[in-house]
């Protein structure tokens, strides 16, 4: 175990640090953040006009068409709001103007997004194009570092307003990127959205299906054993996916349509990370109710965070990070989790996640909101609760045992 260990500190730490401080999926996953209030925003739409009640049924039917409004005019936009955030969030990341990268990233965005009949194409700003604007984005924002780095921009007298000089900077930048995506998007007949959709298809098809997902849940907590922040590690290449898949069926839903994604962005947070990473509110709990005194006063500690998924006291406090005999369920236990929910939702005794709910949602209130009021997610939640409880328990009798002698010891 040791080796073991030592091969995960060694060898698995340094690249995956290295990952998770990359610039630009650091700009991606701070850069979807500005796509969240809209998200968030049209969830409440969607959640309020679901509500299983008939009696509120029948009295918001008539305004049914009003709320889809709302939806789609959220929804059908987190593609266009990534463009602007990443743009924005990777020029910080290179040091150059962020708002002037951000609407480089949006124009190279939304030129892509005609079709071949000269139309704007406003479908590709939903989650379909959510692959496209990062990409676009991204090269945007290069070439936009690329002319600034090397000083070949046109520079206006100190006495200029600052916002006016900054115009004039990104202004060769952006006529090359402008050139660049016309000239591949028109005169080339390229679909650089429909090629970057097919490009990344696979690894959608991947994260949907039962064994991506219990490679990407693995990797998280393999992560996070190593001390390393395994969600936010993994968020700039994983929420792109999740949220789009969160975007189809919060569509599909709303137009009382199947479900088409399973592991949807609240599958991870809300049904497998039940009160945080590893469902460690249930270790939480044991240790309100331990013999020992360290660890119950670290139980008063942690679990008000760990009631709204907060578990970093645990993970550190506990410690879970590099210990041998609690890496084990901690591991162990989201795999569990994560197939449970995935048959229950494939087999559809279980709605996937159709709304965006705060990651801090407690366990059974957050799945019954984000699969618009499933009962049964809410009942499934409970379930888990009880059994990460009972998986936790061994392991939690054997450190507490160790515990017990430590305290024992400094007392005699």
């Amino acid at each position: 175990m040791k080796n073991f260990m030592d091969w995960l500190q060694n060898k698995i730490m340094p690249p995956m640090s290295k990952v998770g401080n990359n610039k630009y999926l650091v700009s991606i996953r701070n850069g979807l953040v500005l796509t969240l209030p809209a998200i968030i925003s049209g969830s409440v739409f969607l959640i309020v006009g679901n509500i299983p009640i008939t009696a509120w049924a029948n009295f918001i039917k008539p305004y049914m068409n009003m709320i889809g409004v709302a939806v789609n005019g959220s929804f059908g936009i987190i593609s266009l709001l990534a463009a602007i955030g990443i743009g924005y969030e990777l020029s910080k990341e290179l040091g150059v103007d962020p708002i002037s990268g951000a609407g480089l990233s949006t124009m190279a965005f939304v030129i892509v997004s005609f079709n071949d009949k000269f139309k704007l194409d406003t479908n590709n700003f939903s989650s379909s194009g959510l692959f496209t604007a990062i990409i676009t984005a991204m090269i945007s924002v290069t070439i936009f570092n690329f002319f600034i780095k090397k000083n070949i921009v046109i520079k206006l007298p100190d006495g200029v307003p600052t916002a006016v000089s900054n115009s004039f900077v990104s202004l060769l930048p952006g006529f090359v990127i402008l050139v660049l995506f016309w000239f591949i998007r028109m005169p080339l007949h390229i679909d650089i959205n429909l090629v970057i959709q097919s490009i990344f298809h696979p690894l959608l098809f991947a994260m949907n299906t039962l064994p991506g997902i219990l490679v990407y849940t693995f990797l998280v907590s393999l992560l996070w054993v190593c001390g390393i922040h395994g969600d936010m590690t993994l968020e700039g290449i994983a929420d792109p996916i999740f949220l789009q898949f969160l975007a189809a069926n919060g569509t599909a839903f709303a137009h009382h349509q199947p479900l088409p994604y399973a592991t949807a962005a609240g599958f991870s947070s809300l049904m497998v990370n039940v009160g945080g990473t590893g469902a460690t509110i249930t270790l939480v709990v044991l240790m309100l109710f331990s013999k020992s005194k360290t660890y119950r006063d670290l139980g008063r500690v942690a679990f008000p965070g760990a009631l709204f998924e907060i578990n970093e006291p645990v993970i550190f406090g506990f410690p879970i990070v590099m210990n041998p005999l609690t890496m084990i369920p901690f591991i162990i236990i989201p795999l569990i989790l994560a197939t449970g929910s995935y048959l229950l939702i494939h087999l559809g005794l279980m709605n996937a996640p159709v709304a965006m709910v705060p990651w801090t949602m407690p366990p059974i209130i957050g799945p019954l909101m984000a699969t618009g009021w499933d009962w049964r997610a809410a009942v499934w939640s409970a379930v888990e609760l009880v059994l990460a409880g009972a998986m936790y328990y061994p392991f939690f009798k054997v450190a507490e045992k160790g515990m017990l002698a430590k305290e024992k010891t400094s007392t005699d």
